[in-house]
């Protein structure tokens, strides 16, 4: 099969990461007998240097043209004192133009990397297999903002139509799960929470097969801590998804490992991990590339409907992982550190 990918390195230790999770790929696609034809676009901080704005609209035509995009990372500090400009908008951009309104964040503990994992043995003995589905494109990120004299003020606001869509995909990912969704919200205090449950009772009444139950998300954020087995598939709103997944993503031993999906109505998605651009690491060869590398197996997953290819990616990184290999973030006193390319060439051997 010939897939065409949209790929955007971005800043930081995006090309390093992205370049790390291409050479997966052409190893993986020369194994399965595919072809992937790759378009390098701008976007975020390199955007910004080259045309004045984070996201061109030409980058987002080749963006929604493809068949799926593979976004590195975006931002840094030298792109912070731009009046009115911030390469993170370009990732607002990508999402609201590709219509992209759903963010799936696994949050998976790897057995080899228990010792990383900043919670006790009897916390995480049962394991952590979490699904956090996150609305993208509403809520107080996207509402009226603004200032007024010495006030400024930014509005959280949601339609009962961009509620149901995501609590659309937290109901289809529970189905192949294990059927339970925590609805995490502020319902005691916001009105738009308040919505959010009368949507989600609405809806996980044709599901009965599905437990569905409601957390605060003050609660929520200590009980990932406290017994995060718990939990199966959370959904929520875009800051708290965006709060608690970065929270989930320590429980893991390292934001490095975490793989993120950005998912609307069509096959295209864009996929990314989840953590940032890390200028002070960047061109060192230390990043950890297996967040972008696992985003590319959900991309083979969601995008492609390529089960076993996204099973050869996961499994790779895991036996990566059982022979020893570790890069800084996820290493132990007893291992020796691996170079991102190094990280890299161990799981290109395992597919």
């Amino acid at each position: 099969m010939n897939f065409n990918i949209a790929l955007i390195p971005g800043d930081g230790i995006g090309p390093e990461v992205t370049g790390a999770a291409i050479r997966v790929l052409d190893k993986l696609s020369k194994r399965f007998g595919h072809k992937i034809n790759y378009k390098e676009v701008d976007a975020g901080g390199i955007s910004i240097d080259k045309y004045g704005a984070p996201l061109t609209k030409e980058a987002l035509e080749e963006c929604k043209a493809s068949d799926s995009v593979l976004l590195g990372a975006v931002g840094g500090p030298k792109w912070d004192n731009i009046p009115g400009i911030r390469p993170e908008q370009a990732l607002l951009g990508l999402r609201g133009g590709m219509g992209l309104y759903a963010n799936l964040r696994p949050v998976i503990l790897f057995e080899e990397l228990k010792q990383s994992s900043p919670l006790k043995d009897e916390i995480i003995k049962k394991g952590l297999d979490i699904l956090i589905v996150r609305e993208l494109t509403g809520g107080i990120y996207f509402g009226e903002s603004g200032r007024n004299g010495d006030s400024a003020y930014d509005t959280e606001k949601y339609s009962r139509y961009e509620i149901e869509r995501v609590i659309g995909k937290g109901i289809d990912a529970a189905l192949l799960r294990n059927k339970k969704i925590t609805l995490v919200d502020k319902a005691n205090i916001l009105e738009s929470s308040r919505l959010w449950r009368e949507v989600a009772r609405e809806m996980l009444a044709e599901y009965p097969q599905i437990t569905l139950d409601f957390m605060y998300v003050d609660n929520a954020s200590m009980q990932l801590i406290r017994d995060p087995s718990q939990f199966d598939v959370i959904v929520t709103s875009n800051m708290f998804g965006d709060i608690l997944s970065d929270e989930a993503s320590m429980l893991t031993g390292s934001i490095g490992m975490l793989p993120s999906a950005s998912l609307g109505d069509s096959k295209t998605g864009m996929y990314e991990p989840i953590h940032g651009s890390a200028p002070d690491i960047a061109g060192k060869n230390t990043a950890n590339p297996l967040a972008t590398i696992l985003s590319a197996a959900m991309m083979f997953k969601f995008s492609f409907e390529l089960e076993e290819e996204a099973c050869a990616i996961e499994s790779a990184v895991k036996n990566a992982l059982s022979q020893g290999c570790r890069t800084g973030d996820i290493a132990e006193s007893s291992h020796k550190i691996s170079s991102t390319a190094e990280m890299t060439k161990a799981v290109c051997d395992n597919i």
